[in-house]
């Protein structure tokens, strides 16, 4: 990623900012399963999706709070009530309709929800493992709209736009190249 930072080991203050989201905030997780709605909201996406979102947070953008990759998604940390609020605003931007096709589902994971979050000094090949460390008591997590604007970007970038219409896949083809 080209302006994303490498910041792969949780520092101490991220270790405490990811404690206090969980129900022993003395302890740092390890990995652990920590509530989100609070602390933080995460939304998934697909990896390559994810990194498209990524990339245009730090190239055009404010840049990222903490992201993690687990399972082939990747974990944008985002500001709490961003779970509720981002799919209303990807519903405005008819985002299901002639792109569904092309863009991935992203998950939202709010008040009620639990994400498995790496260990702060986790083997960065490891899975889980940190892209984007926390690395303060309080990270900047970017809210809905940035994250909206991050989506719609990476799917233009990932669809093309053509002026004709796509082929009818039932239609039948004739090889009339054979033809005398």
């Amino acid at each position: 990623m080209s302006g994303t930072p490498n910041v792969t080991r949780v520092t101490s203050d991220g270790a405490a900012w990811l404690a206090s989201a969980g129900p022993y905030p003395r302890r740092a997780p390890a990995p652990a399963v920590l509530p989100c709605g609070t602390v933080f909201d995460v939304v998934s996406a697909p990896v390559v999706f994810g990194r498209r979102m990524l990339d245009r947070l730090w190239d055009n953008g404010p840049g990222s709070g903490p992201v993690a990759m687990s399972r082939g998604r990747m974990l944008l940390f985002c500001a709490p009530g961003t779970a509720h609020r981002l799919p209303s605003l990807l519903a405005w931007e008819e985002w299901g309709s002639h792109r569904a096709a092309a863009v991935p589902p992203l998950l939202c994971h709010g008040t009620g929800d639990a994400v498995t979050v790496p260990a702060p000094d986790g083997d960065p090949s490891a899975d889980p493992r940190w892209l984007v460390a926390p690395d303060a008591r309080h990270p900047w997590l970017p809210g809905p709209e940035v994250l909206l604007w991050a989506a719609v970007r990476a799917a233009r970038a990932a669809v093309r736009i053509s002026i004709f219409p796509p082929p009818d896949q039932d239609a039948k083809v004739y090889d009339v190249s054979r033809r005398r």
